[in-house]
């Protein structure tokens, strides 16, 4: 497919963050190069046409979390159109409710040690587990939404559970004191091949690295063992019948000197895209491949139906 094709890619965000951000606009402008119109389109705006687009980038759908079903439902409506996503809806769907670092767990990838609950199961959960200092968050989340930690015990601790709502199911894991002392990795992967990596460290007296508490990022190169543990990691989503992911983000924190992996981040990661340029032409070469890809599989799929 020459450059001079246009082709029409949707970024999909959420009404908060309408545009494409500063860290996806190096990467939205080498894709203008290889002849890719980039869009950006509010993931659950009813008024979008997204048969328009020859596929549909997932970016800053920041809020999907707190409407799943509704997410779910845009996915099954995409798939109906024949329109795909990147990454494919089927990993989407997976992905998005971190009960599947259960499956990780069985594939022998080294996990924080994680546990579900309903919201119900979560006071006869946490018994069992008397002065342990814990994090407990929804199966579905993100940004450090509806997440409480502390020492099981504690009065404060245990009214903070009280007041989680009861219609969601959620995580208990142990409390990782490294996330603090030595900052949480994130590893970049597109095509599968790693590309860079940052630790992100949370805010003196807080555990949490977002940026809206307060957390900072640096760039830093991950030792092999690390990229080994990622890498595990990828190939069990593989092995689990996932195929090749555009992007992936691995996060972790190194205990004990063994990578655990926290999230596996494949459906809206943030990408630290802006301070790495290289990055992120190739990534845009890399997605028009994959359209170029799709292109071709659709002409046949219509050729053959003429047949």
């Amino acid at each position: 497919m020459s450059a001079t094709t246009t082709r029409r890619l949707a970024f999909a965000t959420s009404a908060e963050l309408a545009s494409i951000q500063r860290d996806d606009a190096h990467l939205a402008s080498m894709l203008e190069q290889h002849g890719i119109t980039p869009v950006s389109c509010i993931w659950n705006d009813p008024t979008v046409d997204w048969s328009a687009f020859d596929a549909v980038l997932i970016r800053t759908i920041w809020d999907y979390y707190k409407l799943s079903g509704a997410f779910i439902d845009w996915l099954d409506q995409l798939d109906q159109l024949g329109i795909p996503t990147i990454n494919d809806s089927r990993v989407l769907r997976w992905n998005s409710d971190k009960s599947y670092l259960l499956d990780l767990d069985e594939q022998g990838v080294a996990i924080i040690p994680t546990a579900l609950a309903t919201a119900d199961e979560l006071a006869a959960a946490l018994a069992s587990m008397p002065d342990q200092h814990v994090v407990i968050k929804p199966t579905i989340s993100g940004g450090a939404w509806h997440t409480v930690r502390g020492h099981v015990g504690d009065p404060a601790f245990t009214e903070a559970v009280t007041h989680l709502p009861r219609d969601i199911d959620y995580l208990l894991q142990p409390f990782v004191p490294e996330i603090v002392s030595a900052g949480e990795w994130s590893l970049l992967y597109f095509g599968g091949k790693f590309s860079h990596a940052v630790i992100k460290r949370p805010a003196t007296g807080d555990y949490r690295v977002q940026s809206e508490y307060g957390g900072s990022i640096e760039p830093a190169q991950p030792s092999a063992a690390t990229l080994a543990a990622a890498g595990k990691a990828l190939a069990a989503v593989a092995a689990l019948g996932h195929g090749e992911l555009a992007y992936a983000r691995v996060d972790g924190v190194i205990s004990a000197g063994q990578f655990l992996i926290m999230e596996l981040e494949l459906i809206e990661p943030f990408l630290f895209l802006a301070e790495q340029p290289r990055s992120a032409e190739r990534f845009a070469q890399q997605l028009a491949r994959r359209l170029d890809l799709l292109g071709s599989h659709a002409t046949d799929g219509s050729q053959a139906s003429h047949r």
